[in-house]
């Protein structure tokens, strides 16, 4: 059975606010990905930050605040008064949380601890529990006042996915009638500092499935939807994951995990692949990821489906990927996109021969059908960790 995604709150490099975000999104809007300095030393990189004001911690919640906390209640702001009367619908005790992270509050930690090797001391401030991965989570349960389940899942680049699969799982088993769940990571100089060692990161903006690829931007986001059995014109109708664990951080080479995530998706969901009429590709830019993904997707959807990579207008927002990518697709189906078109895909189209060809989207492209519409989003991660998720108009 599906589950129904009732509300959204959302802020990226593409703007705060569905309608906002929807405008640049569809119009391939690229210009909240900037050179910035001073991330990793000795180096200017892209990188696709918020630059929406943000607002403050609630009265109460100083010592949660953090740049990660301040997205998430972005976020959730705009969606507030959703989840209050979900919880004065159905009670706190039957209203869960799952988010996913990576960063969480280690932004602020590791300015604090630098601080710290500088001066011998700790700032006042400083608090352990900033960085830990559930702060998030916690933060928003109690300025909701939740009493249902509550937690983080932090499984680097699908996280975000996972959380709404996990909220899906726990409405259909009854634990829950509605469920807060997405995304949230902010920039931070651990994280990029981090890929560039891996030689991941490109200095200018990434261009996916090029011959001329050279890596990651990264960026920041947060992406919350309110998912019930409540029936909404659009519909969580499933997802698969799994685990091959190849490598520590490179994938199966020919795919074969995303191939079995695309899979369980779809048999989740009850659909063949011809049925999908968008898919959002994980797209990286990296060597490694482009070249296993088109061969999964070349293989399951050999007649070709529509898609694009969303990164070149936001950066790779790591934990928040796969909420964020999954509300563009929602975005997609909503009213907000009332001449149904598609993200395009952005690059420099030259064309990698050794990939398999992929049928990426260009501006302007639409969604074909006008009813019964379904959408895939790829999220994979290091490890092997893959996840795949179907939205759609609402059965």
């Amino acid at each position: 059975m599906p589950s129904y995604l009732n509300a959204l709150g959302v802020v990226c490099a593409l703007g705060a606010g569905k309608q906002a975000v929807a405008d640049a999104l569809f119009a391939g809007d690229s210009s909240g990905m900037r050179a910035e300095d001073g991330w990793v030393s000795g180096r200017q990189l892209t990188v696709g930050a918020v630059h929406a004001e943000l607002p403050a911690m609630p009265a109460g919640f100083e010592a949660m605040h953090s740049r990660n906390n301040q997205l998430l209640l972005a976020a959730a702001l705009q969606i507030e008064p959703e989840l209050r009367a979900a919880i004065e619908r159905y009670g706190s005790t039957r209203v869960g949380l799952v988010l996913g992270t990576s960063t969480s509050g280690i932004r602020e930690a590791g300015e604090h601890i630098a601080r710290y090797v500088r001066d011998g001391e700790l700032p006042r401030e400083y608090s352990y529990a900033q960085q830990e991965m559930a702060a998030p989570a916690t933060f928003l349960a109690d300025w909701l006042g939740l009493a249902g389940p509550v937690y983080c899942q932090s499984t680097a680049c699908t996280s975000g996915a996972r959380a709404l699969l996990s909220a899906h799982r726990l409405l259909q088993q009854g634990t829950c009638d509605a469920v807060i769940c997405g995304g949230v990571d902010s920039l931070c100089r651990l994280t990029l500092n981090g890929f560039s060692s891996l030689e991941a990161v490109a200095a200018e903006p990434c261009n996916p499935f090029s011959a001329n690829r050279n890596g990651i931007n990264i960026g920041e986001a947060a992406a919350l939807f309110l998912m019930s059995r409540e029936h909404a014109p659009i519909a969580f109708l499933g997802g698969g994951a799994s685990s091959d664990a190849h490598h520590i951080s490179a994938p199966h080479p020919d795919g074969l995990g995303a191939l079995g995530a695309m899979q369980k998706a779809l048999s989740n969901a009850g659909l063949a692949p011809e049925q999908i009429d968008y898919l959002n590709l994980h797209g990286t830019a990296t060597r490694h990821n482009d070249s296993m993904e088109s061969a999964a997707v070349h293989s399951l959807f050999p007649a070709g489906v529509a898609c694009s990579s969303s990164k070149p207008m936001t950066g790779h927002t790591l934990g928040a990927a796969g909420a964020l990518e999954a509300a563009f697709c929602w975005l997609t189906l909503s009213e907000h996109n009332p001449d149904a078109l598609l993200p395009p895909h952005l690059w420099d189209e030259h064309p990698d021969p050794l990939l398999q060809p992929l049928q990426l989207t260009r501006p302007g492209e639409r969604l074909q059908r006008q009813q019964g519409r379904h959408l895939m989003s790829n999220s994979f991660a290091f490890g092997g960790n893959n996840i795949a998720l179907i939205l759609g108009d609402a059965p």
